[in-house]
């Protein structure tokens, strides 16, 4: 295990090199995620960082071990994959050795990093426990996952033990950060008309990242074109999908069956009878599926409350995500769906949930107040004056503006 050790901690012994680091930096389109800024790095904090597989996690967490390099001493930073390790007794062995080192070194407050600390079942026996033993009592210590399925229900374990740390969700990036990495700096005052009209002057421009940016999402292997980006990606999508019990198969048909009816509505209910299943199983795939970030769910929304039990509309997060799991699942999408899946996607990370309302006339998305209608062409029907109509010729400005 020390040899290992070593490898994951090559500045230990003077070594700059990092795989991962030197991977980054032959990409020709790179950037530092502004989600290592979230991450608390004052004693004692325990943090996690969320997100889907592929989405840059381990390279922002190797980028913030360079920064603190510059101030701290080596053996003070430790990194380790725990996808090299079985079991919690293994976990624990690791912590030993690591501890015992730093003690051995004199370090007064170390920066352990666990990255995809769900591929270890039942981990938090270990994190947990060495807290209450006041192990980490002067350590900054961060876990990554690799989706939320465990990691967000198993944060509830440690209430009064998480010191200053913090949550951090890791996103693809949106289609105003897409721009950002293209050198098109979007200033933003929060006035969403003025905004958009002060755009107009770079609408060419925008509209042309625009369809790279449907065509390539916000990944960093497939924004570089990497030939590989769709393996690795189902690579780990199918890994989680398995390790949360769940069947491929049926995962497949349940993807095929949202893409193909998106975007009405649908119901659990819908989706069991189209595969031949109970509207249960439909729903604990869909809950598995959105925990991995892979979709989110809108709820209908009249002028009063939200009405649960009304059909849902399902949409996928990234464009990527949703161009890869076509592949997949061989079902194609409509163009209509992928604008208004974008929209629901930004507008959720903006305001953190989304509806939709339907009635004589549909509203495709509602957050916060505002209210977007999303059509490829013209809207044929007349809409109330406090719904924002989009189409392919501003779509592309309010993205740029909304997160």
């Amino acid at each position: 295990m020390e040899d290992l050790i070593q490898k994951h901690n090559p500045w230990w012994k003077n070594q700059e090199r990092d795989y991962t680091l030197d991977k980054w930096k032959t990409m020709k389109i790179k950037w530092i995620p502004k989600w290592v800024e979230e991450i608390s790095l004052e004693p004692f904090s325990l943090n996690f960082v969320i997100g889907l597989r592929q989405v840059g996690k381990t390279t922002g967490i190797k980028l913030l071990i360079q920064r603190i390099l510059k101030k701290n001493k080596p053996e003070g930073i430790f990194y380790f994959n725990c996808d090299f390790i079985p079991d919690v007794e293994v976990l624990k062995r690791l912590l030993d050795v690591y501890l015992s080192f730093k003690n051995s070194q004199n370090i007064e407050v170390s920066f352990i990093f666990l990255d995809e600390i769900t591929s270890v079942p039942e981990w938090w026996r270990a994190i947990k426990g060495y807290i209450d033993l006041g192990l980490f009592k002067n350590d900054v210590v961060t876990v990554t996952g690799s989706s939320s399925l465990k990691l967000r229900g198993e944060t509830e374990l440690f209430p009064g033990r998480r010191g200053k740390g913090k949550d951090v969700f890791v996103y693809p990036l949106s289609f105003r950060e897409f721009l950002e990495i293209h050198e098109i700096k979007v200033e933003i005052s929060g006035n969403l008309e003025k905004d958009m009209n002060n755009l107009l002057k770079m609408e060419d421009e925008v509209k042309k990242y625009f369809v790279e940016y449907i065509r390539l999402g916000g990944f960093p292997l497939s924004i570089n074109e990497d030939p590989t980006a769709s393996d690795q990606f189902l690579a780990g999508f199918e890994g989680d999908i398995l390790k949360a019990g769940k069947s491929l198969q049926l995962a497949k048909e349940i993807v095929s069956s949202i893409l193909n009816k998106a975007p009405s509505p649908l119901s659990y209910l819908t989706i069991g009878r189209d595969i031949g299943v109970s509207y249960k199983t439909v729903q604990s795939y869909a809950e598995v599926l959105k925990n991995l970030f892979v979709i989110d769910i809108a709820s209908y929304k009249d002028e009063k409350r939200i009405i649960w039990r009304k059909e849902k509309k399902f949409f996928f997060l990234d464009p990527f995500v949703a161009n890869t799991l076509s592949f997949w699942s061989g079902e194609k999408f409509l163009e209509s769906a992928l604008y208004e899946w974008i929209v629901q996607a930004h507008l959720l990370r903006r305001y953190s949930s989304v509806y939709y309302f339907r009635n004589s006339y549909e509203i495709d998305c509602i957050a916060n107040g505002l209210k977007v209608e999303v059509k490829v062409g013209k809207p044929h029907r007349k809409y109330p004056d406090n719904v924002l109509i989009l189409d392919s010729e501003n779509l592309p400005l309010f993205l740029s503006v909304i997160v």
